[in-house]
């Protein structure tokens, strides 16, 4: 017989071999299909309700800020964390799995921890479970991203 069939996966612009899906762990896995998945149902902040994801953002407000400048609270602030390094907003303290997760959020990463947030990094402190629908985490995204500016 010969070889195996090479497998492939095609989304757009994002092919994967047989090889390169046996070599991921369970995190990159994760965060591959949520970004994926994020980019599929119509990719960016631009196409996303930022009316809807203020009300989304009223669920998150429970435990934090998006002022600029804004104090930390139960959780840290939110301005500015799309392109920010995890645990970097001084005097809060963070979980040692968020200080050790090299995670920068962008927001694929953002997209696969608001989903499941325990799942995406255990031991991380944010006691929310996560957003059901894929439309809520793009429009509270966006949202941040707008008040962010």
């Amino acid at each position: 017989m010969g070889a195996w069939p090479r497998l492939e996966i095609q989304l757009g612009f994002i092919e994967l071999t047989k090889q390169d899906l046996m070599s991921m762990n369970y995190r990159n896995c994760l965060t591959m299909f949520f970004g994926a998945l994020f980019l599929l149902s119509s990719g960016s902040a631009l196409a996303a309700d930022l009316e809807k994801g203020k009300k989304v953002f009223r669920k998150c407000k429970a435990c934090h800020t998006i002022k600029a400048g804004g104090k930390s609270t139960i959780g840290p602030n939110l301005h500015g964390v799309v392109g920010r390094a995890a645990a970097a907003v001084d005097g809060f303290k963070y979980s040692k799995a968020m200080k050790e997760s090299g995670l920068v959020w962008d927001e694929a990463n953002l997209t696969a921890y608001l989903t499941k947030p325990k799942e995406f990094l255990p031991g991380n402190k944010m006691p929310f479970p996560g957003l059901k629908k894929p439309e809520q985490i793009e429009n509270v995204i966006a949202y941040i991203i707008d008040k962010s500016k």
